[in-house]
């Protein structure tokens, strides 16, 4: 497994959150979650204006062994997306804590919603319990 970087915060169903430098907030799915879907074929992205919910199902990456939706870690307003994917959906498989980055919010209430996320090390023992 490759390292979990330390400034993300994960959802336990694999989406990990990163925070920006002007506030808003990156999107992507996990290297474990990558691994576990195998190479990827599609990925459906939100709009830019799409207003998405914590913990609701905001895009969709498709496998060749299954389609999963990918579920907003924090509330906010879309305001970018990785269009990139269309034509290379494998980035993730290739670099899900980089390049392989879904989409990008402008959160609401960013505070609140963050301490419900999993740090790295919270992360890292959720990965090994399913494992076991």
């Amino acid at each position: 497994m490759n390292e979990i970087p330390g400034d993300l915060k994960f959802n336990k169903s694999h989406e990990w959150a990163r925070v920006e430098d002007n506030g808003t907030v990156t999107i992507g799915i996990s290297d474990h979650a990558q691994g576990l879907l195998g190479d990827l074929v599609y990925v459906e992205l939100p709009s830019v204006g799409d207003e998405v919910k914590a913990g609701n199902a905001c895009a969709v990456v498709e496998s060749v062994k299954a389609a999963s939706d990918i579920y907003a870690p924090v509330s906010g307003e879309v305001i970018s997306v990785n269009s990139a994917l269309a034509d290379k959906p494998e980035t993730i498989n290739e670099d899900a804590f980089g390049e392989g980055w879904i989409f990008v919010i402008k959160p609401g209430n960013l505070a609140e919603e963050l301490d419900e996320l999993l740090d790295p090390d919270a992360y890292a023992e959720l990965i090994e319990s399913e494992e076991h």
